[in-house]
């Protein structure tokens, strides 16, 4: 048995800092050629800037708090999630988080792809 047949366990400290995006802490908890995981924390009355995960496709799960999505033509797609709540973000799809709440919000994030994981942009996709 080699050492990548084992199951491997990431506690809080063994986390990293993530790559930032304005009004965003991301916490690093798995980086593979393939897969990033993490947790996402962001202050009630935030909004991200705008970014992209290129090639990756993620899941988000909302712990807690709110998470309001901004995402489509110049970012007119509103989608709003409370804790218990999924959302899926198509590989490229340019968007910005929100947390419309006063309280933290926390959120897991699992993504599937290759390339660099977080990619900030200056502006939305324009309008059609």
């Amino acid at each position: 048995m080699s050492e990548a047949d084992v199951v491997v366990r990431i506690s809080p400290d063994d986390r990293r800092t993530g790559t930032p995006t304005p009004g965003m802490v991301r916490e690093e908890a798995i980086a593979t050629e393939s897969t990033w995981a993490g947790l996402v924390r962001t202050e009630g009355g935030m909004l991200s800037g705008w970014h992209h995960h290129g090639d990756y496709e993620s899941v988000i799960y909302v712990l807690t708090g709110s998470l309001r999505m901004e995402s489509g033509p110049g970012g007119s797609i509103v989608t709003d999630a409370a804790p218990g709540d999924f959302l899926l973000v198509p590989r490229g799809a340019i968007h910005r988080e929100g947390n419309p709440s006063v309280d933290q919000g926390t959120a897991v994030v699992v993504r599937s792809g290759q390339g660099e994981a977080v990619v900030n942009v200056d502006d939305p996709a324009p309008r059609a």
